[in-house]
């Protein structure tokens, strides 16, 4: 099949904090992209020219929509239409901290009967090294020649949502079976990034992107247990950041919070734990992080407990309290849920009885996740007269768009685990 006879340059698998920006840089670039994905609630927003994320307005999504330069479908036999397939899918973890890769695997096994010479597949999604060869490589060897009529690479996704730089100006890493799968990936993230960096292998790759995480998870793990230290100390830990990153070398600040969110710091550790385990290593630092930073959301509701205690001199001092979570998504300024930590805060709360009841600006309700379901939790607006009722609200992402002198006006007390406060007041406890 002649390449030029595909209907769109792109494809992209998975429309959600990755897949959407990624087709919206294509469109703007005048690319054609077929944008798939499982989520029929999805595929009728942008269809209606709607976006579901906070960082891209509806405009975006009208205007490519309008110029028919975006067709987003749930149907997966659209691949057969594209000439480049890139799969922006999620890679969780199970219940036992073990790499899932359920999404990509289904995802492959659906779209290999519509696979046409001279396509190439570019998996985003992070995993341990060795992904991308040990779920394409044995069924494309079968039907094609890689590297001569069909392509296979791996291109670590970088983007963070809320950032208030523009993706294309993040450097891209590129990777490929082979030479020509490798200059393939080039070409295809050429018009998009304006840098495009070449990786010798697809191992090295997919091991770029883990040590990016795992270096970011392992700092914040050594700084939250800092907070720990300082917290006993009666030191504040943020004081003592401020003032060591005044050292011009050497240095570099990380900052302490109720515990890890985002799909890639809470779970990269443990994908690369679990790969070095199957060569026989023990990555006993790494695991270490993991383990503090998974334990943030226990320490904040033990801190909670302790203050009502010594206020009450009651054992289980939680039970039939009324808390506001201030905050649920996982970073401020953003609709995205994925691992927040306020999640595990909410349930630790319900497991000692306590009444909960939330605030975000960019939530209605709590979403259900593939964890927990707390769509009964109500929504609470600030006002007075709601801001009395509740024994104390747990500030756990600090959004902008909230009037924080309010809620310390006519709340009793405020736990603050950003640090959003940095004024003296018997009403905030740092946590």
């Amino acid at each position: 099949m002649n390449k030029s006879t595909f209907k769109f340059k792109v494809g992209i698998i998975g429309l959600g904090y990755v897949g959407l920006p990624r087709s919206l840089q294509f469109c703007e670039r005048g690319i054609s992209v077929c944008g798939i994905d499982i989520d029929t609630s999805k595929i009728k927003k942008l269809k209606e020219g709607k976006s579901y994320l906070t960082n891209i307005n509806d405009f975006k999504i009208k205007k490519i929509i309008k110029k028919k330069i975006f067709f987003p479908t749930d149907d997966f036999s659209n691949i057969s239409k594209v000439e480049n397939i890139i799969i922006c899918l999620p890679t969780p973890l199970t219940n036992l901290n073990k790499p899932d890769l359920s999404y990509i695997k289904n995802t492959f096994n659906k779209i290999q009967k519509f696979l046409k010479p001279h396509q190439m597949i570019c998996l985003e999604s992070t995993s341990y090294p060795g992904t991308t060869s040990e779920i394409f490589v044995n069924f494309l060897k079968k039907k094609f020649l890689i590297g001569k009529n069909f392509y296979l690479g791996f291109s670590p996704e970088r983007n963070d949502p809320g950032l208030k730089l523009n993706i294309s100006q993040i450097p891209k890493i590129v990777s490929g079976f082979s030479n020509n799968c490798l200059n393939k990936s080039y070409k295809l993230y050429k018009p998009i990034f304006n840098r495009i960096i070449k990786a010798e292998t697809l191992e090295t790759a997919e091991m770029t992107k883990i040590y990016e995480n795992v270096f970011r998870a392992v700092n914040i793990g050594f700084v939250n247990e800092m907070k720990k230290i300082c917290k006993n100390m009666e030191i504040n830990i943020h004081d003592v950041i401020n003032l060591a990153k005044t050292k011009p070398f050497g240095f570099m600040p990380f900052y302490p919070g109720p515990g890890l969110g985002g799909h890639c710091i809470p779970i990269d550790p443990f994908y690369l734990s679990w790969k070095a385990k199957k060569l026989g290593l023990d990555t006993k630092f790494i695991q270490t992080s993991g383990k503090i930073n998974r334990a943030m959301p226990g320490w904040i509701i033990g801190n909670i407990n302790k203050y009502f205690f010594y206020k009450k001199k009651k054992r289980n001092n939680l039970t039939g309290k009324k808390f506001l979570i201030l905050g649920i998504s996982y970073k401020k300024n953003i609709n995205d849920m994925r691992e927040s930590p306020a999640l595990e805060i909410i349930n630790n709360l319900l497991r000692y009885n306590s009444k909960v009841s939330f605030f975000d600006p960019f939530f209605k309700k709590v979403p259900k996740t593939r964890k927990y379901n707390f769509e009964k939790i109500k929504r609470s607006k600030l006002s007075k007269s709601n801001l009395v009722k509740f024994d104390g609200v747990i500030l756990v992402t600090d959004h902008d768009n909230v009037n924080y002198k309010k809620i310390l006006n006519y709340s009793k007390v405020i736990f603050d685990t950003r640090n959003k406060y940095k004024i003296k007041s018997p009403k905030i406890i740092q946590l």
